[in-house]
């Protein structure tokens, strides 16, 4: 069989369904669907032992590069395209990066209707081979949303979901940048990262005029199986609801929740280690924690010579994200990636997480292709096997928090030698707020540990109308510095964002 000529076998044939409607593709199977039908599938899954998802065959998985994007989905022959309803969903195949298939069913009517993998729905150029082996039950790499942002007349993407439990989103907006995860295992441990696998979706099916649609995921490992909701809420910033239940295989004492992975090259603070046009390279600049002391902590991203990790100690936190403050075209001067554009991920958990941290991993690297940056929330104490947890979160892809602590925000740093070249200079830019109109009665708050710090001049940045602090510090014999500044009202409330950054000798 080529893909000219798809002929199911007489076995997929039977097992077709009847009653598809003409927007949908085959159906393989029906089966009932309820609230904890994903659940109770993760909780048998967990109970035995861990084998993989059968490989597609190995001609898809030795598609180059080029050959692999030459076929495309016809966004025409969408799920629903032939309908008033307000979502579309485009399907992706597998293939090179993706060698195994997953298995995407379309929830109506307390019904779960498995599509046939269909090479129909794709376009096919000159570069891709002309012999593909088709199978219906080959699945799909994974699947993409869109809808009618408000003000516009067509469809637009909105989220996508493929690779192991990886999956991103946009406000309307945006342009893709970073994404998020559906659980971290071991990240940046000596021993290797474990990557989970959405093995399985079900989408179920929207009603004219909703304006969120939601999407069920089983996620299984050597280690975990999970049960995942995400109700996903398009708009300015894209909201989406998350509710995951893991069960773990052995004990989990290194597990990442509500994991985000994004790109930093560099910026101000490392420009001169790249020979580059661009001012900037980057998907994220910062880590923002609203900690459960009520602080907002704002962590320049770093491009480290060697692995850095950074864990921000906390209880029960607010929220945490990767932010992309640099928002302007001038930021980077890059009028094809438009970093401009790229949204923040801002994570408000649904109850109490207890303790742990907030675990920053910074890895090194030299190309903007390459996701270097994994920030998620790590308990303090083990999952234990045999057990189940649950969690909940909100996501918000877009800008800044909804609800933050009122406080004015971190908008650049900066960082070199000072004008005599004997010790290294900081420059803070904190955006305009009503606590800054008066520079005078400021108090400057700034430590460097054992290293020693100037105390700080604070000046009037004309430019964002905010105010700027500058010191100085001599990391001596030092290869690396923790600093923290804030500004405080004079009776030492804070008016800022707490200011951290790690200072790494590079030479």
């Amino acid at each position: 069989m080529n893909r000219r000529a798809f002929l199911m076998t007489g076995a997929a044939a039977a097992a077709l369904a009847t009653g598809v409607r003409a927007d949908m593709p085959r159906w393989l199977s029906s089966e009932p669907f309820g609230p904890d039908t994903v659940r109770e599938m993760a909780r048998d899954l967990a109970a035995r032992d861990y084998e993989p998802q059968p490989e597609v065959p190995q001609a898809w998985q030795d598609l180059n590069y080029d050959q692999y994007r030459d076929i495309r989905f016809d966004i025409n022959r969408a799920i629903w395209a032939r309908t008033d309803l307000p979502f579309r969903m485009d399907l992706f195949h597998p293939g090179l990066y993706f060698p195994r298939g997953v298995e995407v069913d379309v929830v109506r009517d307390a019904e779960a209707h498995r599509l046939a993998f269909d090479f129909n729905l794709f376009t096919v150029g000159n570069v891709a081979p002309d012999d593909l082996p088709l199978n219906a039950f080959m699945g799909y790499s994974g699947l993409r949303f869109r809808t009618i942002f408000g003000g516009r007349r067509i469809f637009s993407e909105c989220a996508v979901f493929q690779g192991a439990s990886y999956f991103r989103a946009i406000g309307a907006q945006n342009a893709y940048g970073l994404s998020a995860r559906g659980l971290a295992l071991r990240t940046g441990d000596p021993e290797g990262e474990e990557f989970p696998d959405f093995t399985r979706f079900w989408v179920e099916e929207p009603a004219p005029g909703d304006e969120t649609i939601t999407l069920h995921a089983l996620l299984d490992s050597p280690s975990v199986t999970g049960a995942y909701t995400f109700v996903i809420r398009p708009g300015e910033a894209t909201e989406m609801d998350v509710e995951a239940t893991i069960f773990p295989r052995v004990d989990l004492d290194h597990v990442g929740l509500a994991p985000l992975t994004s790109m930093f090259l560099y910026d101000q603070t490392n420009r001169h280690r790249f020979q580059d046009f661009r001012p900037a390279i980057h998907d994220s600049d910062g880590l923002l924690v609203w900690n459960g002391a009520g602080e907002m902590l704002w962590r320049p991203l770093a491009n480290p010579t060697t692995l850095q990790v950074s864990s921000f100690v906390d209880e029960n936190p607010r929220g945490f994200g990767l932010m992309q403050r640099a928002d302007k075209l001038s930021d980077f001067a890059d009028l094809e990636a438009h970093y401009h554009r790229r949204p923040s991920l801002w994570i408000v958990p649904g109850e109490q997480w207890g303790p742990g941290v907030v675990r920053l991993v910074e890895i090194p690297s030299d190309e903007e292709i390459y996701d270097n940056i994994v920030a998620y929330w790590r308990p303090r104490e083990a999952i234990q096997a045999g057990t189940e947890h649950r969690l909940t979160y909100r996501m918000y892809w877009g800008g800044e928090p909804k609800e933050r602590k009122d406080v004015a925000r971190v908008l650049n740093t900066h960082m070199g030698l000072n004008f005599q070249r004997d010790r290294m200079l900081a420059a803070i830019d904190f955006a305009e707020h009503p606590a800054l109109t008066n520079l005078d009665d400021i108090r400057i708050f700034v430590a460097g540990g054992r290293t020693p710090v100037s105390a700080g001049i604070l000046q009037r940045n004309p430019e964002t109308g905010g105010a700027r602090l500058a010191f100085t510090f001599d990391p001596e014999d030092r290869d690396a510095v923790e600093l923290r500044a804030q500004l405080l009202d004079p009776l030492g409330a804070p008016i800022t964002e707490v200011w951290l950054y790690r200072w790494t000798r590079t030479a």
